[in-house]
């Protein structure tokens, strides 16, 4: 789905900035991108590790001291090659870390970036599979569910648009959250045991409307699914819930407030 974004947005005449682990895959990205007449670069970062986030953001800065739309798109699924626990390079619940406290970073790390050049738009490319975190075991060290790691992920990313749509009024800057599509025909629902419902080219086509389209340059602080604004899980629209989850991921991560 990424891969479709970025030549998509590429071809509307901006300039894409590629994430990825691989280095090949994104190179040949950017390749695509420059024979289809587009320009882009690649940035190769493990959304696993903070300090790879940090490193990423530099780079990013470096290059792009403006930027007009970040997407945050990169996540993996509830299931994983042992079935079990697992933790990122900084000890987190990898889910959690790469899925939400990665975006949470790189956002603001980036947002002088993105202020500077305002009008500028934030997607972060959420689910409509979401669960109330409990902040008495966010890492899930005492009873752990894949599922249940992958939705209270999903509904931190919702919980961090609402929180910062609120900080960012004024400043030309709007964040979105998405469910892009349900069950697209991607290597993660496979892996996932599950049969594709969608396409790709659907849930691209969602993250492009809330990234691109007039309709929504005033709409800030929503939750979509596909194309249609919806409703998260209720957590998401708790103010203490929010205040206590921006806290935790400020001192997880070390983010300027």
């Amino acid at each position: 789905m990424g891969r479709v974004v970025a030549r998509t947005l590429a071809q509307r005449g901006m300039h894409v900035i590629v994430h990825g682990r691989s280095r090949e895959r994104a190179e040949g990205l950017v390749h695509e991108i420059d024979a289809a007449g587009g320009t882009a670069d690649c940035v190769i970062a493990d959304l696993s590790s903070l300090q790879n986030v940090r490193s990423l953001a530099e780079t990013v800065r470096h290059g792009h001291p403006h930027l007009h739309l970040l997407v945050n798109n990169a996540g993996i699924g509830s299931g994983g090659r042992s079935g079990g626990r697992e933790t990122s390079v900084d000890g987190h619940e990898l889910r959690f870390a790469v899925n939400y406290l990665s975006g949470f970073l790189l956002t603001r790390l980036l947002l002088s970036a993105l202020t500077s050049a305002a009008p500028a738009r934030i997607v972060n490319v959420s689910s409509i599979g979401q669960a109330p975190i409990d902040f008495s075991d966010v890492m899930l060290t005492k009873s752990y569910d894949g599922g249940r790691a992958y939705m209270q992920s999903k509904l931190a990313q919702v919980m961090f648009t609402i929180d910062l749509a609120q900080e960012l009024e004024g400043t030309g800057v709007t964040v979105n959250a998405l469910h892009p599509a349900t069950y697209m025909n991607t290597t993660m629902v496979r892996q996932a045991g599950a049969t594709p419902m969608s396409t790709v080219a659907e849930g691209a086509e969602a993250i492009l409307h809330l990234a691109t389209s007039p309709e929504v340059t005033a709409v800030n602080g929503q939750f979509f699914n596909g194309l249609r604004p919806s409703h998260a899980n209720a957590q998401a629209y708790d103010e203490n819930a929010r205040r206590g989850l921006r806290r935790l991921s400020e001192t997880l991560t070390g983010a300027p407030s």
